[in-house]
């Protein structure tokens, strides 16, 4: 999800719920504790340079069951964040939320609430690796057939550009 759909969907709501991806919902008692710009500059496994900017929401779930966040106190966070810290509402946002670890989650909408979804590492050099796109383009090979020198030969050498 991008800023700019969060904003649009907290103008339209009078309250904000966020779901786990097991279903169960973080505590209505949570408070966004910070949104950040988070950088991240890299080289990927087929050595391509990349720049990576997002918007980072905190959430956080403390004992005050007294104050609950608003969809206005958030949308103004938010629209603070991106004045000071030159956010772009097309940037996507990442939640961070505290659970046995910091989990690092993208965000959707269901029409009712905010869903966490949780997110995966991939080889963004695929092409270069030799991975086939789908499972159904994994060559079948087998064990029998591998002789000590067709092992040698396929495997990944120093240099070749493979992970």
């Amino acid at each position: 999800m991008k800023l700019a759909e969060i904003k649009k969907i907290l103008k339209e709501k009078t309250t904000i719920e966020f779901e786990l991806p097991d279903g169960n919902l973080v505590p209505s008692h949570f408070h966004v504790t910070e949104i950040g710009r988070v950088e991240k500059k890299f080289i990927d496994c087929g050595g391509t340079l990349r720049d990576e900017a997002k918007a980072s929401f905190q959430l956080w779930e403390a004992n005050d069951y007294d104050h609950r966040l608003h969809p206005e106190k958030l949308l103004s966070i938010i629209e603070l964040s991106e004045n000071v810290l030159h956010l772009d509402e097309n940037s996507e946002i990442e939640v961070e939320y505290q659970e046995n670890t910091i989990g690092k989650y993208d965000l959707e909408f269901n029409g009712e609430r905010f869903l966490l979804v949780n997110k995966f590492t991939t080889c963004l050099a695929q092409d270069q690796c030799g991975i086939p796109e789908t499972a159904s383009e994994k060559p079948k090979r087998s064990l029998k057939d591998l002789t000590e020198t067709a092992a040698v030969a396929t495997a990944c050498k120093s240099g070749s550009g493979c992970c």
